[in-house]
């Protein structure tokens, strides 16, 4: 009789079903915590609902929005700091939905790694419910993928996935954008999630780990400080929309910087003029044009440099919408007007940023 070699599972190839089970149970009370109206947030089934009418709209245009947090996870990875990019995650999706007047309804993640961890894979679902909870969504549903031999060690990847809703006729930018209109800055939280194979460059260049002090921030690792989840303006901004009526356009300063994001919001015609001192620069920002000899152009095409969200004003309603803004938590700042279009240049720089310590 011919000896047979035993047969082959799906855990000898590196997928463990038993640790996906783990998972979902650690995080559904999690899920739960995000219900709003128009969802119940539970998860385990195939689908995510949602109930449009429930949730109050009457003649509702759909809004949706998909993002990751980019090379950030690796610092997160191996600074072993995994809460906080599940806040980014959610970040970069609703923060786009809110520019256009949207209300975020829900999100869904997609975590993809080669070997689960379900306690670190917990914790990053935890910051995803913690952004969710920010924004005013739901989670509603995600997926958990392990695929051995496509991710090594401890890498993990993330993409979310978020829908909103507008009242028609109400969406943001509106067609009055005007020369004369203000434009305010509301102040970041950090690096949020943009450029980071630059930073991770310069980190290297210093010859700092992850788990040193921040020469920028004594109290901090470099990591922990780096990693400081992006800034949401969900419900400020929406709350400024509801009570002013003076918001034009808003734009959210991503990969790009001022230079690429500002003029996605304004007619073809027409920029703005920054004035760069006003430009609120967080110490990360300093440290990095530093160490990495970043010149100033290059700064503000690749990081937010301390000013995460833009608005366009009604110029005789700035006071408004600053009171308002500023009662909701943000700090409001005063950066230029919208102007004629110069050329190709759309973004119009006066004076220069403060990058001294």
């Amino acid at each position: 009789m011919t000896d047979r070699k035993p047969g082959l599972t799906y855990a000898d190839s590196g997928v463990d079903i038993d640790a996906g089970n783990r998972l979902v149970d650690l995080i559904k009370p999690m899920v739960r915590a995000t219900a709003r109206a128009g969802a119940d947030s539970e998860i385990g089934g195939f689908g995510g609902l949602f109930d449009l009418k429930a949730a109050g709209f009457t003649d509702p245009v759909l809004v949706a929005a998909t993002d990751g947090v980019g090379t950030k996870l690796k610092v997160a990875i191996e600074a072993g700091i995994n809460g906080g990019v599940g806040i980014d995650l959610v970040a970069m999706s609703v923060n786009d939905l809110v520019v256009q007047g949207a209300e975020p309804l829900f999100f869904l993640d997609y975590f993809a790694c080669g070997k689960l961890d379900p306690q670190a894979a917990a914790e990053v679902v935890a910051g995803i419910a913690e952004g969710c909870r920010e924004a005013g969504c739901a989670l509603i549903g995600g997926e958990t993928a392990e695929m051995p031999g496509l991710y090594g060690g401890k890498d993990y990847d993330l993409a979310g996935f978020a829908v909103g809703a507008a009242e028609r006729g109400t969406l943001l930018p509106s067609a009055d954008i005007a020369e004369g209109d203000v434009v305010i800055g509301l102040a970041s939280s950090g690096l949020h999630s943009n450029g980071f194979s630059l930073v991770r460059k310069i980190v290297e260049r210093s010859g700092l780990k992850y788990d040193d002090k921040a020469p920028f921030s004594p109290v901090m690792t470099l990591g922990g400080a780096l990693l400081a989840p992006t800034r949401i303006y969900v419900k400020s901004c929406l709350a400024a929309i509801k009570a002013t009526g003076a918001i034009k356009g808003l734009a959210h300063i991503t990969g790009g910087g001022f230079t690429d994001n500002i003029p996605r919001v304004l007619p073809k015609h027409l920029g703005v003029g920054i004035d760069l001192p006003r430009i609120p620069v967080l110490p990360v920002f300093k440290w990095l044009a530093e160490q990495g000899e970043v010149a100033e152009l290059e700064l503000l095409r690749t990081f937010n440099c301390g000013i995460g969200m833009i608005a366009i004003v009604r110029a005789d309603a700035v006071d408004a919408v600053t009171e308002s803004l500023s009662a909701s938590g943000e700090s409001v700042h005063l950066l230029g007007q919208v102007i004629a279009a110069k050329g190709e240049h759309r973004v119009v720089y006066d004076g220069h940023l403060d990058l001294s310590w």
